[in-house]
């Protein structure tokens, strides 16, 4: 049950040979076992691409790579971190005073965000020192949710070694707000799909309140994810803070068109709720008053009736203050479409028509050129990359995760499997030598698999 904390499950190292071999690399390390193991996986959202920062329901699952932490609490006031991954520098600091550097987003500085969050949510004014080994299966700027899975992971291990509990759906919340610590304004899907999932159904996941509810996916279809290979950090690229921007300035344009209290309205979703309207409507409304055209800082300072320097210090975060212009109809627009094609993924799943699978593709082929042409999110390898999946049997396929990189995620027939996997493999990363050297971790069918918990060894 959703109200209850993430399982804690006792395991027999030797079944468990990546656990196993954690726990000699920590012995060599440290001098000493570790006490507990924490896992939280990646996730790959199947449909709703940047609409949970703006207050609309998602459809993500988590997949079977992960994030995995073998820890000790210490008595020295000290963290100390390490990865198995040597490219992954070690890290340590005194547990009373975390600095979190928003310039460069390391590795240590996720694990830092969990750590704070759980910190200053209890107010703990002695938090215990750790020891930690950090193993991640996740290719990391892929779009899977790599540092999310990290910070849920971090703050998981700060619960347990200061022996508090909390629910999965408050971890999921604290984890949402303590990312924020590095400068990505997110919107709370990585989180709540880290914690909340369970294995064998992918979740529409809801916010304010934050809850999740089973969806079965069809039989007779894989979800095949494939890495473009192309890098996206969310921290350290401001496409992504620029759009949560655009959807905020979007919000207040139509708030104000609309003689709301537009001062108080943030998201896209408060409009349609205060309106009462439906979200077709909601396009009406979209068409009716915004352009098109890119909106100047100038204009959207008229048009709210407010001077350049108030727009700066109330409306546009820190990261962005140097943008001077913003495309609010195309934004808004992928967002009320893209948040009503969730729905409908949702009712096909739960309806189960005979022709379900044709209907979903068509969503997931939708969603990306919304997420193409309205939201330009994609880039030119993502656009060849579902090309080459669709060519070669997917029913459906679209960027997953921010995009400007990382992965698609592709709907296909069981039976056309092995074969689609043989000819996305020869078109699309045997042409291109950078591409081959990864390509292992690169193509691969998942599985709706289970939400983040925590190892005591038997």
């Amino acid at each position: 049950m959703a109200g209850d904390g993430p399982a804690a499950l006792p395991v027999q190292l030797v079944e468990q040979p990546r656990l196993q071999k954690l726990k000699e690399m920590f012995i060599s390390k440290y001098g000493s076992a570790p006490k507990f193991y924490a896992r939280a996986p990646g996730r790959v959202n199947l449909i709703g691409e940047h609409i949970d920062y703006c207050g609309y329901a998602v459809l993500p699952m988590a997949i079977e790579q992960d994030i995995l932490i073998a820890a000790e609490p210490v008595q020295t006031q000290v963290v100390q971190l390490a990865n198995t991954n040597s490219s992954y520098l070690d890290f340590s600091t005194s547990v009373n005073n975390i600095q979190i550097n928003k310039t460069k987003p390391q590795w240590h500085n996720y694990f830092l965000c969990g750590l704070k969050g759980i910190q200053e949510h209890f107010g703990l004014n002695n938090p215990t020192g750790m020891n930690c080994l950090l193993d991640g299966t996740i290719p990391p700027s892929s779009g899977l949710s790599s540092s999310s899975a990290l910070v849920c992971c971090a703050g998981l291990v700060t619960l347990r070694a200061n022996g508090k509990t909390l629910s999965k759906v408050e971890l999921a919340e604290i984890c949402t707000k303590s990312e924020r610590y590095i400068g990505t304004e997110g919107g709370g899907m990585d989180q709540s799909i880290s914690f909340l999932a369970e294995e064998g159904t992918a979740k529409l996941i809801e916010f304010n309140p934050l809850r999740a509810t089973d969806v079965r996916l069809p039989s007779g279809a894989a979800f095949v994810i494939a890495n473009s290979c192309v890098e996206m950090n969310k921290a350290a690229t401001s496409h992504y803070n620029i759009r949560v921007m655009e959807c905020r300035l979007a919000t207040k344009l139509l708030s104000k068109s609309k003689g709301l209290d537009w001062k108080k309205m943030l998201r896209l979703h408060d409009v349609q709720t205060k309106l009462g309207v439906s979200l077709e409507e909601m396009l009406t409304i979209v068409e009716e008053v915004l352009h098109p055209e890119p909106y100047s800082t100038e204009e959207i300072c008229k048009c709210l009736g407010i001077s350049l320097e108030e727009l700066r210090s109330q409306i546009l975060s820190q990261n962005i203050q140097d943008v001077s212009t913003f495309k609010l109809y195309q934004r808004a627009k992928h967002v009320y479409s893209e948040a009503a094609r969730v729905l409908e993924f949702q009712k096909i799943c739960s309806k189960a028509p005979a022709n379900a699978l044709q209907l979903l593709g068509e969503l997931m082929n939708q969603s990306h050129i919304s997420c193409r042409e309205m939201y330009e999110c994609s880039c030119p390898e993502l656009d060849r990359l579902v090309d080459i999946c669709l060519q070669f049997g997917a029913i459906g396929s679209r960027l997953t995760g921010a995009g400007w990189g990382g992965c698609t995620v592709s709907m296909v027939p069981t039976d056309k499997l092995s074969m689609f996997l043989k000819n996305v493999k020869k078109s699309y990363y045997q042409t291109d030598g950078q591409r081959l050297a990864g390509e292992n971790n690169s193509l691969f069918a998942t599985k709706p698999g289970r939400g983040a918990l925590v190892f005591v060894e038997a």
